[in-house]
């Protein structure tokens, strides 16, 4: 069966190479295909699934501006979207009477009374008011992040076409489509520009006067279009969920020809008989990340000056600005897992081969660059962090709102920022958090009388910190604790003591709130979380009930036991001593901690519940393992063991369905050295949860998953948690030979690797701040200590014990 596999793979590989239009061999980091996507199929603007075409667009962004290109040939659409656009507004929905059961509910918890701590739960500690709106926020304060519209162009003409290809590349964040359609060869090229602020596009003809076309702009609701000055504008105001009206967005459309005419007819711009025709779009909102107004740019301006400044430019000054802007980021990892030449097979072909080979590693390659150039495109220093789809967004009502979920989702996104070295697309994250302390500091004293600030498993752009509308999600009291974990890791790995003052008081405030929440365990005598949840997961209780609520989680004990150690990091980082720092450390002593099952696994709650879903999306409980350093092979090798149970016990019974949730099981089972379960795991992505354009699948579409395998991979080949450099700690057979470029480890230590037979050959560190590390690979250790800018090669044939 193997070997019929294969001889399939050989011939459908060799007809796609003589029958399409191939990529040209300036850069193997392409996706492409030799197929347009329909851009005359209609969105549903409310429904949950995602559109068939709108997966095949190809996606572009400069961190505040998103668009979709779908590359069609006689009608052509752009999908647009901007980072702040959302619906929604500051909402007061913290519960002053959750506060007064708190103490009950523990009461009933510890007696084993599941099912009435459960309902007093969710009488008195759920959200107040309109609520979260999960899922269906975009009428409600909570919001809705949502589509900015549509650039929409006729060519005037249904002519037959042939030669078509179409391609993003990587290495330049440009999307191409060229076809020939009556012998005239016709090329589009379009780029988002960080620096000039403007979405480019430039359409040109072989021959002379071929290009003619309309264009417009639209939205499903709150829209008007009009020609004004030269310009296309479409403009609006988005609801508040209030009966008002709170956001208000502009998107404005240039066109500069080369011969021919321009005209701007009522809300149509009109091309005629042009060489060569350049658009320049802008789009901006009022938002400003500032509570609590979260008002105050002047969007009109912005666009105008915008589109101002970039028509004094040309192509050629547009596209060098914005190539060395990003190549600037995207440049700096390299990573080649096919050592032989690369087969000419369209992307979307590609995957179909997959889940039938199980074996691509080009698409490996692609998935891995894909993520890191999704994180440059959707998070760039000053912009709004990605959310759930990242910054694209072809919806009113997105999926989930589109938000910021915080018990993995928002996390996973920023996983692979400072290990693919792109820390500075971290920041936005950082500025999200900052902004949530107010709010989370009123949520913390209305909700539970605590000191510090506290948010929930979602929040949104408007400031919203409050529990959910059911408890069996919305009391992830965790949700704080885990997001800030992410301080921390920054500083690791940048070295940057000012960023680390800057956020001190984040860490602080968040480590004052779980001081005041944690309460003794009257059997153990342990501090505990409670009433919480272990993330969207459930149990059968002693009592017979299905419960989610208990006290003392494995997962809500683990982030906190990473915030106290990344407070107490960072406290002896800055040369901070004093009562509290000293308390926190008292407090950590006294957490209970992770625990064995009498079946070997590492228990998910304080006690043995039975699970009702034993193959659950989440892995809440494995926190320790990954994204955290609690459990590691160094300190706590029968737990690791007890993880690995765990794992596999999930896999078993159907986990990881998901594409996030199998993306998180890559970077565990890499965490615990078992490089082909990770292999497998990121097959699943591959296989189950992959679009024809890259884009990953919950279902429906999310964007973590493709953050989450790019971080996957990158822990399969460099590890430095635990203060060890570990190198190819979970390589798979699959990749027997390869080489890595420019992966980064904590201490600010850069690496680069190849190896062959699966065994590392050599391996350069370079260290940015200097400093000390314990270097592994297999059971070869070495000390090693650099100076700023110094590097460091190993050479395995120099090392013994190999």
């Amino acid at each position: 069966m193997t070997q019929l596999r294969s001889l399939i793979l050989f011939f459908a590989v060799a007809l796609f190479a003589a029958c399409s239009v191939q990529p040209e061999k300036a850069s193997d980091l392409k996706l492409w295909y030799n197929v347009p996507a329909d851009a005359t199929v209609k969105d549903d603007p409310n429904g949950w699934r995602d559109d068939r075409e709108w997966l095949k667009a190809l996606p572009l962004g400069n961190g505040s501006m998103g668009v979709m290109v779908f590359g069609d040939v006689n009608q052509e659409r752009i999908q647009l979207s901007e980072e702040s656009m959302w619906s929604g507004s500051v909402n007061d929905n913290d519960n002053p009477e959750a506060r007064e059961a708190q103490q009950e509910i523990r009461r009933l918890l510890f007696e084993g009374k599941y099912k009435e701590a459960t309902a007093l739960t969710n009488k008195t500690q759920i959200c107040k008011g309109a609520g979260s709106g999960h899922g269906n926020g975009a009428e409600v304060p909570f919001g809705c992040f949502q589509t900015l519209g549509d650039l929409r162009f006729d060519f005037g003409i249904n002519a037959a076409f042939e030669n078509y290809y179409r391609e993003l590349d990587l290495n330049d964040a440009v999307v191409r489509v060229k076809y020939t359609r009556e012998e005239v060869n016709f090329q589009r090229e379009i780029f988002t520009s960080y620096p000039d602020q403007v979405m480019v596009a430039r359409l040109t003809a072989d021959k002379p006067g071929q290009i003619s076309f309309s264009c417009t702009m639209d939205r499903p609701e709150h829209f008007k279009t009009y020609a004004e000055g030269g310009q296309l504008i479409m403009t609006g105001a988005l609801p508040d969920g209030k009966g008002g009206e709170n956001l208000h967005y502009m998107a404005r459309l240039k066109a500069i020809a080369k011969n021919g005419k321009i005209a701007y007819k009522d809300s149509q711009l009109v091309v005629k008989d042009a060489d060569e025709v350049i658009l320049l779009l802008a789009a901006s909102t009022d938002y400003v990340l500032s509570y609590p107004e979260y008002k105050g740019r002047d969007y009109a301006d912005v666009t105008a000056k915008s589109i101002e400044n970039a028509s004094k430019k040309s192509y050629k000054e547009l596209l060098k600005a914005h190539l060395s802007e990003y190549q600037n980021y995207f440049a700096r990892v390299d990573l080649d897992l096919t050592p032989a030449e690369i087969e000419p097979v369209p992307t979307d072909k590609r995957i179909e081969l997959f889940r039938e080979s199980n074996s691509d590693p080009h698409l490996v390659e692609l998935m891995f660059q894909y993520g890191r150039y999704l994180l440059i495109s959707s998070s760039r220093p000053g912009c709004l962090p990605a959310n759930l789809q990242g910054l694209w967004a072809n919806k009113i009502q997105t999926p989930w709102n589109g938000d910021y979920h915080t018990d993995v989702n928002v996390q996973m996104n920023y996983w692979p920022a400072e290990v693919t070295n792109l820390s500075e697309m971290h920041l936005p994250l950082f500025d999200l958090l900052e902004s949530l302390v107010k709010p989370g500091t009123k949520t913390a004293d209305v909700q539970y009388g605590n000191r510090g600030w506290v948010i929930h498993p979602i929040t949104n752009v408007w400031g919203y910190t409050a529990p959910g509308e059911a408890a069996s999600w919305g009391m992830h009291t965790g949700g704080s604790a885990w997001i800030s974990t992410h301080i921390a890791e920054h500083y690791r790995f940048t070295g940057d003591k000012e960023f680390l003052k800057r956020m001190y008081p984040v860490l602080k405030g968040a480590s004052e709130f779980y001081v005041d929440w944690l309460v003794s365990d009257p059997e153990t005598g342990k501090l505990v979380s409670g009433p919480a949840v272990s993330p969207e997961n459930t149990f059968i209780a002693p009592d017979g009930s299905r419960s989610q609520i208990s006290m003392g989680p494995a997962h809500d004990q683990q982030v906190i036991w990473q915030l106290f150690t990344d407070f107490i990091y960072a406290s002896e980082e800055l040369g901070m001593e004093n009562d509290f720092v000293r308390e926190v450390r008292e407090v950590r002593q006294e957490l209970a901690g992770p625990k064995v099952g009498s079946d070997g696994r590492l228990m998910e709650w304080a006690h043995e519940f039975p699970e009702v879903e034993p193959g659950h999306r989440h892995i809440s409980h494995l926190f320790a393992v990954h994204p955290g350093e609690q459990i590691n092979t160094w300190d706590t090798p029968e737990l690791v063991d007890a993880a690995k149970k765990s794992l596999d016990y999930r896999i078993a019974n159907g986990g990881g369905h998901t594409g996030w949730s199998a993306a998180w099981l890559i970077s565990q089972y890499a965490r615990v050295f078992e490089g082909d379960n990770a292999k497998n795991s990121l097959n699943t992505v591959l296989r189950k949860s992959t679009s024809p354009n890259l884009f990953g699948q919950h279902p429906p579409f999310q964007m973590d998953a493709n953050f989450g395998t790019t971080a996957g991979i990158a822990e399969m080949l460099l590890q430095s948690h635990a203060g060890v450099l570990h190198l190819l700690p979970a390589l798979p057979a699959e990749w027997p030979e390869g080489s890595v470029k420019g992966l980064k480890g904590r201490g600010g230590f850069v690496v680069d690797m190849n190896w062959k037979n699966s065994r590392l050959v050599s391996a350069k560190i370079y260290s940015e701040k200097g400093g000390k590390i314990r270097l592994l690979y297999n059971s070869d250790y070495s000390e090693l200590s650099l100076e700023p800018g110094e590097t460091n090669e190993y050479k395995v044939e120099l090392n013994s014990g190999m």
